[in-house]
C-alpha cells in the first residue's frame, strides 16, 4: 500500500479486462416510442429525455428517425418568393499620386556645374538654383 497520499502503490496487479462481453441492452418497442414521443413535447429535449431514461443520445436520435414518419419532400418550385435587390459599391475615387519625397535629381551644366538634389524641392527654388548657374 502507498505511504502516503501522493504515492502510488506499484506492487498490485489489475485485471482490465472483462471477464465477459457487455451485453446490449434490448428497449421494448412501447418503451421506446413512449421516450419518442417524450421528445415530442413542447419545450421537451432530446437530451433530457434520454438522461431519464439512462439511454445515450444518439440512440434516441436514430430512434426518433426510424419510428416518425417520413415528411415528403416540399418542393420550393411553388414558393412564396422574396425581393432581391443588388446593390453595387460605387467605384472608388482614383487616388492622388503623392509626390515621391525620397527622390533624387542630378544636373549637369555645359559649364561643368553638377547639382545634386536628394529629397522633395519646391519648383521655384529648383528654378532660381538652375537660373544662378546658367
Amino acid at each position: 500500500m502507498a505511504a502516503t497520499a501522493n504515492e502510488v502503490s506499484t506492487n498490485g496487479l489489475v485485471d482490465t479486462k472483462q471477464s465477459r462481453p457487455a451485453r446490449r441492452r434490448d428497449w421494448p418497442e412501447e418503451l421506446k416510442r413512449q421516450m419518442v414521443a417524450e421528445t415530442l413535447e413542447a419545450g421537451s429535449s432530446v437530451s433530457i429525455v434520454a438522461r431519464r431514461h439512462d439511454v445515450n443520445t444518439n440512440q434516441l436520435f436514430k430512434w426518433r428517425r426510424e419510428l416518425l414518419p417520413k415528411e415528403p419532400r416540399v418542393e420550393t418550385e411553388g414558393g412564396p418568393m422574396v425581393p432581391v435587390e443588388i446593390v453595387l459599391e460605387p467605384e472608388p475615387l482614383p487616388r492622388r499620386r503623392r509626390m515621391e519625397r525620397a527622390g533624387f535629381i542630378e544636373i549637369e551644366f555645359g559649364c561643368g556645374a553638377r547639382v545634386c538634389i536628394r529629397g522633395e524641392v519646391a519648383p521655384r527654388t529648383l528654378r532660381q538654383i538652375i537660373e544662378l548657374l546658367r
